[in-house]
């Protein structure tokens, strides 16, 4: 039987590094591949992940790249025959301060975390071996998001029958919005990252029936989670939790033991299901 082998995007620093890390304490039983689109700096985090003693390798990955996802997942196929484990965390948001315009910034966040998300998976999923655990990253902001959006967005993004193809065309039209200025007045909320994040979460959703519906006697279990308010470069020093401890959520549904059902397409914060 091949080796086991885990995924982490987006992981030379923050969360997705200190994911890395508590999966190597957790003596996760193979191999744990550590992505990042700058080689650089994937290269300078599992240097320093080895010498704290954790055996992890490098792996380059540009999520907002579809060739990259093909090249990464026929790295896997041809040299572990599948996939175990995947967390897909890379993400980005603005700051604050930031001086792009709304739509701009819709665009970009859409790319790398609802796109790029999605590339992803359509490139390793189909890697999964039985027993296979993902965790899409998304974010307790895609909760207060959905509860700002219109009642009739809100049933849409609720509607347990809505498809991947329905959802990408109602990220696709949020972006437009923004970039015409008229998005809360379509019934949108007034964040990118929030409503990128609305898109993980449901996405989640959508893949988990699909994997139910197509390899129902396989095991895998696929859910999105909530790292919490995690103090890394993107959401500032004045947040509540240290990366190791956002990163408990993500590496417990990683780590979930074979033979569980659940959770499975739900969104998870602090180890706890929460009501979408």
């Amino acid at each position: 039987m091949s080796k086991k082998v885990a995924v982490v995007t987006g992981a030379n620093k923050g969360t997705g590094f200190a994911i890395v890390r508590e999966l190597c304490k957790a003596k996760f039983t193979g191999d744990v591949i550590l992505t990042a689109r700058n080689e650089k700096l994937g290269n300078e985090a599992v240097k320093m992940l080895k010498s704290e003693g954790f055996d992890v390798s490098y792996h380059h990955l540009d999520i907002c790249d579809q060739g990259s996802a093909k090249q990464l997942s026929n790295f896997l196929q041809k040299t572990y025959g599948g996939l175990d484990v995947l967390i897909n965390n890379a993400g980005m948001a603005f700051k604050n301060d930031a001086t792009e315009t709304f739509g701009e910034q819709a665009e970009v966040t859409m790319r790398t975390n609802f796109w790029g998300t999605l590339w992803v998976c359509h490139a390793l999923l189909p890697l999964l071996r039985p027993n296979a655990r993902v965790v899409n990253v998304s974010s307790f902001v895609s909760k207060k998001a959905l509860d700002t959006c219109s009642p009739q967005l809100q049933a849409k993004f609720r509607d347990t029958e809505l498809s991947e193809e329905e959802l990408c065309l109602l990220m696709g039209q949020f972006v437009i919005a923004a970039q015409q200025g008229n998005h809360q007045a379509q019934g949108w909320p007034n964040t990118a990252y929030g409503t990128t994040k609305i898109g993980v979460t449901v996405l989640s959703r959508i893949q988990a029936h699909f994997l139910t519906k197509t390899r129902a006697a396989d095991g895998i279990l696929l859910n999105a989670c909530c790292p919490g308010w995690v103090r890394t470069d993107m959401a500032g020093s004045k947040a509540h939790k240290s990366p190791e401890e956002g990163a408990q959520t993500p590496t417990y549904l990683a780590l979930l033991p074979d033979g569980m059902k659940e959770p499975h397409g739900q969104l998870v914060w602090d180890k706890t299901v929460q009501e979408w």
